[in-house]
């Protein structure tokens, strides 16, 4: 078993331990500061140094059932009983304490807002880091659960403790959800001044010494990633400083490019949204117009008694637009240069699909559609709008069903 200094004293990034065991690129220590991988939190990375050599720790991990942590080293592997020098990297472990701090005091303000939010699992293994909950918390929920820690981490100075206790003593504590080990249980608690709890979680992971360096804590979206089950996406510490910054200056550009100040940026996106939606209505309508003139300056032919009308644009946008309110018993086939063409039928005994799937097979094509109307691309455009004419004789001679 590896004695786990990381637990012992959290703070401590350097150690001097012996080498116990070699297995390939791996090596296991008496003692390490380095914390492996678990509980949702990425594993510490760092160095390991011994006589006139040193490596990258770029991984480490534990073997639940012997206890011994093991170290994956990029750079060479020193030899069982050497002794080494560990030093954790300071920037990875300060995030990812940050991050499960932020996912302790985050479920712990959901859960004050609704007891009904109860995490089920957690991931902090990138900047993104999630909760997910039942009880399918809102926006509302979102906003006055970070209100509520926002309040709380910047009026009060929450302290981290972290006893081992027996299993049978875990009653005496209010913990947010059951422990998920048993025999000897660390505890992971952040209290009050006056010693009153604000939150208390089994976790074996590293965490913040004051939750005040943990902050802010934000929430980024929530996402339902199944019945009764939202996934709440957040940012923490220096993580969520950074995050918050570029938000800032990407806000604050846009705001320049529109003229406007940051704070009512908003009112502008909107104002312009609204113009937006105006212009897409007016286009639509010129469209339509511009459709229906396109087809009245089309000559209709008569083909075996049916009423075919060809159209060929110039602009793609009109083909949907041409394809509609075709008249009882007319027929409507529609090119568009590059080779998208449909059909469209008023006629009971012309299907569109079967049409339009007799012309492209005899152009290179591929497309289908309902007995009214039909979409697709021909491969030849120069000799679709002739084998819609064949196509359409044939089908009104009973040769294609």
């Amino acid at each position: 078993m590896t004695r786990a200094l990381y637990h012992e004293l959290p703070t401590r990034l350097t150690f001097t331990a012996t080498v116990t065991d070699v297995q390939g690129e791996r090596v296991a220590l008496d003692a390490t500061a380095f914390y492996p991988e678990g509980g949702g939190q990425n594993a510490d990375v760092g160095l390991l140094r011994w006589v006139g050599k040193e490596a990258r720790v770029a991984d480490t991990r534990k073997d639940k059932a012997s206890g011994v942590i093991w170290h994956t080293l990029e750079g060479g592997v020193p030899a069982v009983g050497r002794e080494v020098t560990g030093e954790v990297d300071p920037g990875t472990r300060w995030r990812n304490s940050a991050r499960h701090s932020g996912e302790h005091l985050l479920a712990q303000a959901f859960y004050r807002i609704n007891p009904a939010f109860r995490v089920v699992a957690v991931s902090m293994r990138h900047a993104e880091s999630t909760i997910d909950l039942e009880g399918n918390p809102g926006e509302a929920d979102v906003r006055a659960a970070e209100t509520l820690l926002r309040e709380t981490l910047g009026r009060t100075d929450l302290t981290l403790e972290t006893p081992t206790v027996p299993e049978e003593d875990l009653h005496r504590y209010p913990l947010r959800r059951d422990a998920k080990v048993g025999g000897q249980v660390r505890l992971v608690i952040f209290r009050e001044a006056d010693g009153t709890p604000f939150d208390v979680s089994a976790c074996g992971g590293t965490h913040m010494p004051h939750a005040s360096r943990a902050a802010p804590v934000v929430v980024v979206r929530t996402e339902r990633i199944r019945s009764g089950l939202t996934r709440v996406v957040f940012v923490a510490g220096e993580e969520a400083s950074g995050f918050l910054g570029g938000v800032y200056r990407d806000a604050r550009t846009l705001a320049q490019g529109f003229s406007t100040s940051v704070g009512a940026l908003p009112g502008r996106v909107e104002t312009l949204v609204q113009e937006r939606n105006t212009l897409k209505e007016e286009v639509t309508a010129l469209r339509a117009g511009l459709a229906r003139l396109q087809v009245a300056a089309s000559p209709v032919e008569d083909v075996v008694g049916v009423s075919l009308r060809c159209v060929t644009l110039d602009d793609a946008a009109l083909l949907s637009g041409t394809l509609e309110n075709v008249p009882v018993g007319e027929v409507r086939a529609v090119l568009v240069p590059g080779g998208r063409c449909g059909v469209a039928s008023g006629h009971p005994e012309v299907p569109a699909g079967a049409l339009l799937s007799a012309s492209l097979k005899a152009t290179g094509g591929k497309g289908g559609g309902r007995p009214e109307l039909a979409q697709g691309t021909t491969g030849q455009p120069q000799a679709f709008l002739a084998a819609v004419r064949g196509a359409l004789e044939a089908l009104r001679q009973g040769q294609v069903s």
